[in-house]
């Protein structure tokens, strides 16, 4: 089956969403703060609502399950913030209203099934925030398994220097990058443990977010004695799928230990680093399922790599 449509829509609707973002970052908005405590900007909802419209209008049965909704957004206090997303959102499309943006975001609202998108509008908010890595990040799964991933990175840069990174996948087609301001899509692939520029590992800014000490410990288990490049979002998975890192560690935090990642903090990255030539499992070499909801119950922690020292860093972790 070709998903050639599928890919040309999410290319679309993420370089669209990473402008709404590059715009609304020129004057760093104040973050509005989500029942959870993790920081929203009306990027992030400007974001969801042009993709999520996007791919409804190409494919209206699909769900689309993401981050955000818009019951913080729909407050009578927050008019000042949604008439942001849509001042926003009409550079990019004219027919954008309170009403109309609204009802775009909740059409992240869908539920995992056999065929469905997942989707982060801003992965990395708080490096949105503070002029650092993030990523938009679109997935399509079918029958449990990522068949089209999508990377916009606007702040990544290029190997030639030029910022800003889109990463693409379809499964068993390989896995391509080009600037994110245009240009041809040309393949990657990741390195090897040959290549000495590479022999380093990626993890999040956050230390909240992994077990920094065990990260660094396993990486030196399998060879890797560089100091981490911390980094957030899924740009990690595109510095391991580009051959710029071998392996991206993300352990469940000791204050955290039963943790559960959530799917579109995963989706898209897994299959542009498996489509380059890399490995994707938790921390005990399971496969990542993405067939049962929203977060993946059955596996705990992310392991990314070249491939080739994948299993040496599972059995680091068993040890």
């Amino acid at each position: 089956m070709s998903y050639e449509k599928e890919k040309q829509v999410a290319i679309d609707a993420a370089i669209a969403a990473a402008k709404l973002c590059q715009q609304v970052r020129q004057s760093i908005p104040a973050a509005i703060e989500k029942s959870d405590k993790s920081p929203v900007t009306v990027a992030d909802y400007g974001s969801q609502a042009l993709i999520c419209k996007a791919v409804s209008d190409a494919f209206g049965d699909d769900p689309i399950v993401a981050e955000e909704d818009a019951a913080t957004l729909s407050q009578p206090d927050m008019k000042e913030p949604l008439d942001r997303v849509v001042e926003y959102a009409k550079e990019l499309r004219s027919d954008a209203t309170p009403e109309n943006i609204i009802a775009w975001i909740d059409r992240g609202n869908g539920t995992v099934s056999d065929r469905y998108w997942t989707l982060d509008p801003i992965d990395g908010t708080k490096g949105f925030l503070r002029q650092d890595q993030y990523a938009v990040a679109l997935a399509l799964v079918e029958g449990g398994e990522i068949k089209v991933g999508v990377l916009a990175c606007p702040a990544l840069p290029m190997a030639t220097g030029e910022v800003g990174t889109l990463f693409v996948a379809v499964r068993g087609e390989g896995a391509y990058q080009a600037p994110l301001s245009g240009g041809d899509l040309q393949p990657i692939r990741v390195a090897s443990m040959d290549d000495t520029e590479s022999l380093r590992f990626v993890e999040s800014v956050e230390s909240g977010h992994g077990d920094q000490s065990r990260q660094a410990a396993i990486a030196q288990a399998v060879g890797i004695t560089a100091p981490s490049l911390r980094m957030d979002s899924q740009a990690k998975y595109g510095a391991v799928a580009s051959g710029q890192a071998l392996l991206y560690l993300r352990l469940p935090s000791p204050k955290s230990p039963d943790y559960r990642e959530k799917i579109w903090d995963h989706a898209a990255g897994v299959i542009v680093v498996e489509e380059a030539g890399g490995k994707v499992t938790d921390m005990y070499g399971k496969p990542l399922d993405f067939s049962k909801g929203a977060k993946m119950v059955d596996n705990q922690g992310v392991v990314v790599s070249n491939g080739t020292i994948h299993q040496k860093a599972i059995d680091a972790l068993a040890g």
